[in-house]
């Protein structure tokens, strides 16, 4: 009898999906605050595993902004959305945007996005 012994990473990693992923971020400063539009993509199959939001935070780790997502986009793929109103620390010059998806979660690359 032969046996395989497959590694525990390969498995580990066959069991997660492919995390939604930060393609592309703008912001713009204005009178009310930071307005960030954000383009993910996400191998969305229906609303049992899709994106469901992305957040802005410091080089630190602090969440500055939430934009939820209430429905996956299977057929808009990549998609972008906006978050407005967002208060920065003031000298601010970069933050992290990261995604999540409802099965997986928060993914743990981020986008590094520097503010002018």
């Amino acid at each position: 009898m032969k046996y395989v012994i497959l590694p525990l990473v390969f498995v580990a990693s066959a069991l997660r999906a492919d995390p939604p992923v930060v393609e592309n971020a703008i912001a713009l400063q204005t009178d009310t605050g930071w307005t960030f539009d954000v383009t993910l993509s996400h191998p969305d199959t229906g609303w049992g595993h899709y994106a469901d939001g992305w957040r802005v935070e410091s080089m630190d780790g602090v969440v500055l902004g939430y934009r939820e997502l209430y429905h996956p986009h299977v057929s808009e793929q990549p998609f972008t959305r906006s978050l407005t109103r967002v208060s920065l620390p003031s000298g601010t010059g970069a933050v992290a945007i990261r995604a999540r998806c409802n099965k997986d979660g928060w993914a743990d690359a981020t986008y590094l996005l520097k503010l002018d």
